[in-house]
């Protein structure tokens, strides 16, 4: 084998870097996809209403516009250099207020919202250029988080562990 990894320099190992995100925006964007088509065929089973003390369906599909919303847009923010410090927490405690505006909203028009700020994401993860999803944002209390990392974890597997509890609801 020939030994290459001496001549490498840092533009080297960003442009790897940069290939395995590449590949990866492909994959997270494939997961929203299927994660959006498996919450389309089960809204049209959400009855309109509230909980008493677990959250409801309609709430839960309410969390879940609100959450492919914020993260969304922080996502879009970070990878175009418009967000460089992000208050996590501090929106984590305003999801409830949004969540209960949102979920006076009818299940099905929640629905449309919630589709069409996934196919804004997926749109964003399908063209960005893989730099842009290593941008970084500082998160008070949690440290730098890349725009990749919002996409990843509090976007798409918090909306899959979501639309999991959605199917098991109305299974």
């Amino acid at each position: 084998m020939k030994i290459e990894s001496t001549a490498f320099t840092q533009a080297d190992v960003d442009s790897f870097l940069d290939s395995q995100v590449d590949r990866e925006r492909g994959v997270l964007a494939d997961r929203m996809e299927r994660a959006s088509t498996r919450l389309a065929q089960l809204a049209p089973r959400i009855k309109a209403g509230g909980g008493a003390d677990n959250w409801s369906d309609h709430e839960v599909l309410a969390h879940i516009a609100v959450l492919s919303k914020f993260y969304g847009v922080l996502v879009h923010r970070i990878t175009s250099g418009q967000l460089t410090e992000v208050d996590l927490l501090g929106n984590v405690n305003l999801r409830d207020v949004a969540g209960e505006q949102m979920a006076q909203i009818d299940p099905g028009e929640l629905l449309q919202m919630i589709l069409a700020d996934h196919a804004r994401t997926i749109k964003l993860l399908r063209s960005v250029e893989p730099a842009s999803l290593r941008r970084e944002a500082k998160a008070e209390g949690v440290g730098n988080v890349t725009a990749e990392f919002v996409a990843r974890y509090p976007l798409i597997n918090h909306l899959e562990e979501h639309v999991e509890q959605l199917e098991r609801s109305l299974a």
